[in-house]
């Protein structure tokens, strides 16, 4: 079956329909990892984007039932060279067409995706419009115009818990304020034997206070940072009374609760092999990401914050730390382990602000 690729600017893409068949639309985003595929389709941060994969085969270590980061996937599109229909790896356990068919995700295979990643590099991410079987090519495009911005989308509330809910350990209780957390921010809190309550993203201040945390985290999640006003003013309002530690998103509200702005990158950051570089130590890791808005490194002059991470491809910001009081994030994803585990000293890090060890 044929399956269509448009995007707003009139590209217009062929290929072969794998997964789900019918229509989607949402932004088309590219990754550029060789692997991770099956923690990207069930990462929530995704949510709203249709992804291409430049590395060109997927899907060739299959499916398995334990390296997901959400119960399901959120994507609204999933675009490759080649979908391998005969995987092999021992922990196998089906399919990733056989996944999308589940997920009601569409895909498609056969496009060219290292040249469509150098288009949306070129001209940056766009609005598409994916179709399987008898769609109508012409007016795909016509589609792809029509679809709304990211921006403006209230996509957190659909992939954050509407109620607390509290995972029991032994050490820190620490709140996790979900704003599309993966699970692996729970597991990496869990290994250090954190009580986890993963909070709603329109918790409130008072409501923070009743949990009687030692910390709060701000997680990741989809879509532009100033959609989540609630969020932000909570984290506002919290700031110096709790050890408050942001991840992705959870940086970037961070840092508009605090003051500073953010803006929308003209394709982002998805892959597994970005450096970033620690300020403080001159250290380079090799990081995890996923991430179409940054913080306005310019908007932080004359704020109580310091850049404590750069990103050494176009040196934008990639972590934040306040001057005075426990409070620090970063852009990129520590519980994602490219390095496999050299950036688990961020969890530490919260761990010791949780002690009064650092600021």
């Amino acid at each position: 079956m044929k399956a269509y690729l448009a995007l707003e600017d009139g590209t217009l893409l062929t290929g072969r329909s794998f997964g789900a068949t019918g229509e989607q639309w949402g932004e088309v985003v590219f990754n550029t990892g060789m692997t991770g595929y099956q923690e990207i389709l069930t990462d929530p941060s995704y949510y709203g984007q249709i992804i291409v994969m430049t590395y060109p085969l997927i899907g060739n270590y299959g499916i398995n039932r334990e390296d997901f980061e959400a119960k399901k996937s959120f994507i609204r599109g999933f675009v490759v060279k080649e979908a391998c229909d005969h995987p092999s790896n021992w922990r196998a356990g089906y399919r990733i067409g056989d996944f999308l068919a589940r997920e009601g995700v569409p895909g498609i295979s056969g496009v060219d995706t290292r040249a469509l990643t150098r288009h949306l590099r070129s001209f940056g991410t766009m609005r598409g419009y994916i179709a399987t079987g008898a769609a109508d090519p012409a007016r795909l495009v016509e589609k792809a115009r029509a679809c709304p911005h990211l921006s403006g989308q209230k996509l957190v509330a659909d992939v954050a818990v509407k109620e607390s809910y509290t995972i029991e350990g032994r050490g820190f209780r620490v709140v996790l304020v979900d704003l599309g957390s993966k699970q692996n921010i729970i597991r990496k809190l869990k290994e250090r034997d954190c009580t986890v309550i993963v909070a709603p993203p329109d918790i409130t201040p008072e409501q923070i206070g009743q949990l009687a945390p030692d910390g709060v985290l701000i997680s990741n999640g989809p879509g532009d940072p100033v959609d989540v006003p609630a969020t932000i003013d909570t984290t506002r309002a919290i700031t110096g009374k709790y050890p408050i530690f942001g991840i992705c998103l959870g940086n970037q509200v961070m840092a508009l609760a605090l003051g500073a702005k953010t803006y929308k990158m003209k394709f982002g950051h998805r892959g597994a092999n970005h450096p970033v570089k620690d300020l403080r130590t001159g250290r380079v890791y090799i990081t995890s990401q996923n991430h179409g808005f940054s913080v306005d490194e310019a908007s932080i002059a004359g704020l109580d914050i310091d850049v404590t991470h750069i990103n050494l491809n176009d040196h934008t910001v990639e972590g934040i730390r306040h001057k005075h009081l426990p409070l620090f994030a970063v852009q990129y994803h520590p519980e994602a382990s490219p390095g496999p585990q050299e950036s688990d000293y961020i969890f530490d890090q919260f761990m010791d602000m949780m002690r009064g060890e650092g600021q």
